[in-house]
């Protein structure tokens, strides 16, 4: 009950521009609970069977290979297990890396949202804080001589309110999406080894030794 009076008494102080900050800091925290539902769905970083996998599919044992990436629950073992079955196909690399693609693509949805929250809550903090010292400053000027400095003491902190709030949106968004962005660099490095260790395995690499005449 404390925290909605709290939350109440900060609306009221830092009037429409602290509503939307706190509306948009709503938003971020479900996109921030999406994700990382989505990423462990997604199996990112956990890449074990299919490191197996593509262990089997270097040696050049490809239905153990075939076998154990159907285990796998991660986004990119259908990828790859359509890949090991369509050897020799023309252009098989570039339909490869479109496919990888669109899969992180769909991994970095909700990165620009969560990058604009990031740049725009503390402009709208700033913005709060100069519409509130505005308003501090026209009480001023219409108290006249008898000025109380206790009044405008009490507009300035009341408008530096807003520019704490978007600081406190955006200085977490800004980490998580860092965090976010960091895990997903990560998978296109492990797909892009995945997808070459594919097409070309290390066992097609082996060289031949001559025969004996």
């Amino acid at each position: 009950m404390k925290s909605l009076d709290v939350m109440r008494e900060i609306l009221a102080l830092g009037g429409p521009v602290v509503a939307i900050l706190i509306a948009v800091s709503v938003l971020t925290l479900g996109v921030t609970l999406y994700k990382l539902w989505q990423f462990a769905a997604s199996g990112v970083g956990r890449h074990r069977v299919l490191s197996e996998a593509l262990s089997y599919w270097d040696a050049g044992q490809r239905q153990e290979a075939l076998a154990r990436i159907a285990q796998s629950r991660s986004y990119l073992a259908p990828l790859l297990s359509d890949a090991m079955k369509a050897q020799g196909q023309p252009d098989l690399d570039g339909r490869l890396d479109a496919e990888a693609g669109l899969a992180l693509a769909g991994l970095e949805r909700g990165f620009r949202f969560l990058d604009t929250v990031a740049q725009l809550a503390p402009l709208l903090g700033l913005f709060g804080t100069v519409l509130g010292m505005i308003e501090a400053f026209q009480s001023l000027q219409d108290a006249g001589s008898s000025v109380d400095p206790s009044l405008l003491a009490g507009g300035i902190w009341v408008a530096l309110l807003t520019t704490a709030v978007g600081l406190a949106v955006a200085m977490p968004t800004s980490m998580v999406l860092a965090w976010f962005e960091s895990r997903t660099a990560r998978e296109r490095v492990f797909a892009d080894k995945a997808l070459q260790t594919v097409l070309v395995p290390g066992h097609a690499l082996a060289p031949t030794l001559p025969s004996d005449a």
